[in-house]
């Protein structure tokens, strides 16, 4: 049942429910997801991104000019520098008010990168696609919908291409077409709050050849579409969302998801597809996919500053606060945080209009943000167990401390400094173990070691963006170095690196 348009998270929850979806967890279909103890906090995240905008429409709402009216801000095509800016400042408020993957960031960054996307291929080939886009944009902002990406393919043998695979279905790729579109068959892997959304747009996962074309597919089908089947994915300790009482969860009102979506002759009408063998346009969309998207990485520091917050909490419950060595770890954890916050933002700030008037965000600095993502959070958590100490992996569980014989027992002698109670020393220190080894690791560390392309991937594109040569004129400038004019930059290279600088 979908209430049109969602308004807040209430209803966006509602909106879930009553749907046809195959979900497998366990190895059992799942009748209503929705009210399933292992993914409901998933679905918690997700609306807190509703409520939001409704509570700082500033940051977390803006007005389209696409639909012409106020949209949230993750079906918002970036209009301005602002407007990626904000897109920084809203993912930072959510993961403050979540601690967890708040799994709209993909759909946001599918939208903005189709964008410039299917108007240039439109420019080359005259589709129209960049048509068909506004019109779909125009329905989701007006309905507030949920919007998923899919674009991580399981690969299969990684050494050869889509069309060399012996089985054809380890990317999604077009087995048939008629008058009416197209059918899918493949399977995405780890696809972060698909279940949990009203639609999906599938996209290629990486540069793509003459021979792959029927790979070079982009299309938009509802999340309950025939064909499509989710296998739940595992995340550690998640079955305690699942027990009586809150207490051993850490964060148990909210989660991330991440499932493998099944296609299975899945159909696709002409009128959502945004891409149909425009090989040569792959590279073009997934790179700006992934500019978008490591920037948007910066939702990070806000679970960074909930893991800071319950590092100094204990430290405080333990009553060593004031000691030297607990201050200088919170402030290199501190640090850390702040260094991701500021290369994603500045990113952002350096943004530039596209062809097609939408605003995409620098790419050297997003993927430098990225590559810090993959580093710092771990460190932050290194810390954050640091200060906690041994007893946030030995704790009895929430029925020892309930228990009439244990319970006295656990209180006595786990009581931390005079005037803290004991309860509130183990949510706490449950809180710092959810995030750095249970359910939420998913969210702070493995995701942000591969989620967005893993560091080789940062590591290849800043690589490509080093400058050297326009570096290496500048120090043999300062140097005063006189070399012969084989050894020159043209006049063309000197303009492009110019040209690139002052931009």
């Amino acid at each position: 049942m979908i209430i049109m348009p969602i308004r807040n998270g209430a209803e966006y929850i509602q909106s879930l429910r009553g749907r046809s979806l195959r979900v497998y967890l366990f190895g059992e279909l799942v009748k209503e997801p929705v009210d399933h103890p292992m993914i409901r906090p998933s679905i918690n995240a997700v609306a807190e991104t509703y409520d939001v905008a409704n509570r700082d429409s500033e940051i977390a709402s803006a007005q389209s000019s696409i639909s012409g009216t106020r949209v949230n801000r993750f079906l918002h095509i970036a209009e301005s520098t602002t407007d990626l800016v904000n897109q920084n400042k809203m993912q930072r408020k959510l993961g403050q008010l979540t601690a967890t993957c708040f799994q709209r960031c993909v759909g946001m960054d599918a939208l903005n990168s189709l964008y410039s996307t299917t108007f240039e291929i439109d420019v080359k080939y005259q589709t129209v696609y960049h048509k068909r886009l506004i019109e779909f944009i125009k329905m989701i902002q007006k309905e507030n919908f949920m919007i998923g990406g899919a674009m991580t393919d399981v690969k299969g043998d990684r050494s050869l291409s889509p069309s060399q695979q012996e089985d054809p279905d380890m990317f999604v790729h077009v087995v048939k077409r008629d008058e009416k579109g197209i059918y899918i068959t493949g399977a995405k892997a780890h696809q972060t709050g698909c279940i949990n959304s009203h639609w999906i747009i599938v996209m290629p996962t990486m540069r793509l050849r003459p021979e792959d074309k029927e790979y070079a597919i982009v299309g938009a089908i509802p999340t309950d579409a025939k064909g499509i089947t989710y296998i739940y994915g595992r995340q550690s300790c998640d079955t305690r969302s699942m027990e009586d009482g809150d207490l051993d969860a850490g964060n148990a009102k909210f989660s991330g998801q991440e499932a493998m979506i099944i296609l299975d002759n899945v159909f696709i009408p002409y009128e959502l597809i945004f891409m149909h063998g425009e090989v040569e346009f792959a590279s073009m969309l997934v790179e700006r996919f992934t500019c978008y998207h490591r920037r948007s990485y910066v939702c990070k520091t806000g679970l960074g500053d909930v893991l800071i917050g319950a590092a100094a909490a204990i430290a405080d419950y333990n009553g060593v606060a004031n000691a030297s060595h607990i201050k200088d770890k919170l402030v290199e954890m501190t640090h850390l945080n702040e260094t991701i916050f500021a290369t994603g933002i500045a990113s952002s700030y350096q943004a530039h209009k596209t062809a097609s008037g939408n605003y995409q965000n620098d790419d050297m600095l997003a993927n430098v943000c990225k590559h810090n993502v993959t580093r710092f959070p771990y460190e932050i958590s290194r810390l954050a167990q640091d200060i906690a100490g041994g007893l946030m992996v030995t704790m009895p569980s929430e029925k020892d401390f309930r228990s009439l014989e244990t319970g006295p027992l656990l209180e006595k002698y786990l009581k931390g400094r005079k005037g803290v109670s004991t309860e509130n020393r183990v949510r706490i220190l449950r809180l710092i173990e959810n995030m750095t080894l249970g359910r939420n690791a998913v969210g702070y560390l493995t995701e942000s070691m591969h989620g967005a392309g893993s560091p080789q991937a940062q590591r290849i594109q800043i690589a490509r963006q080093m400058q050297l040569e326009y570096k290496k004129r500048l120090a043999k400038n300062v140097a005063n170095v006189v070399e012969g004019e084989a050894n020159d930059l043209t006049q063309e290279q000197s303009e492009y690196f110019d040209r690139v600088f002052a931009t």
